[in-house]
């Protein structure tokens, strides 16, 4: 049975959603191609129907990732509360519907090109985003929005690193937010 166009597109995002989730959750190599397929409610056999290999999907599922961070950072009213959400147990919590930097950067600098490409994109346009929430023109915008996100991603991470109930894991969070709000001022 040949199905449309348009529900190959509808299939092939639902692909895309639930690998961006689950790569976030649990690292490329933590997820198996019919695992993915089996989230996205399809078969294994019809993956290589949308796409050429699992990195493919990855630097697309990547994109869909940062997308989706993008919209969630556009709901903030200003970088305070940027930070406050991105800087939250609720955060910690949720490495799959959180962002990809976090979940991913250690993986993405052993990938391929492509997802290296869509991590770096991804990551250009979380810059400017902060960068463009900093009160104030000044020439050191950039270089305080890259030093902003590195400690946000960072923090956020480590925080991940640590078992869950060691007081280390929400000081990370506290103090990197507090900081952070601090040289917004």
């Amino acid at each position: 049975m040949k199905i449309s166009r348009a529900q190959a597109q509808a299939n092939r995002a639902r692909v895309v959603a639930a690998a961006a989730e689950l790569f976030r959750a649990r690292g490329f190599e933590g997820v198996s191609v019919g695992e993915l397929m089996a989230a996205a409610g399809f078969t294994h056999g019809g993956f290589y129907n949308h796409f050429g290999s699992k990195e493919a999907l990855a630097a697309e599922a990547l994109t869909g990732a940062w997308d989706e961070m993008a919209g969630e950072r556009a709901k903030a009213r200003d970088l305070g509360e940027l930070l406050d959400g991105y800087l939250s147990a609720a955060a910690r919590g949720a490495p799959g519907k959180s962002c990809p930097a976090a979940a991913l950067a250690g993986e993405v600098a052993r990938a391929t090109p492509a997802v290296r490409q869509a991590f770096a994109d991804g990551l250009e346009g979380m810059v400017g985003e902060v960068e463009a929430g900093l009160s104030g023109e000044s020439p050191e915008g950039r270089e305080r929005a890259v030093a902003l996100v590195a400690a946000m991603v960072g923090a956020l991470m480590l925080s991940r690193a640590v078992p869950d109930g060691h007081p280390l894991a929400s000081e990370l969070l506290s103090a990197t937010r507090r900081q952070a709000k601090k040289a917004l001022l």
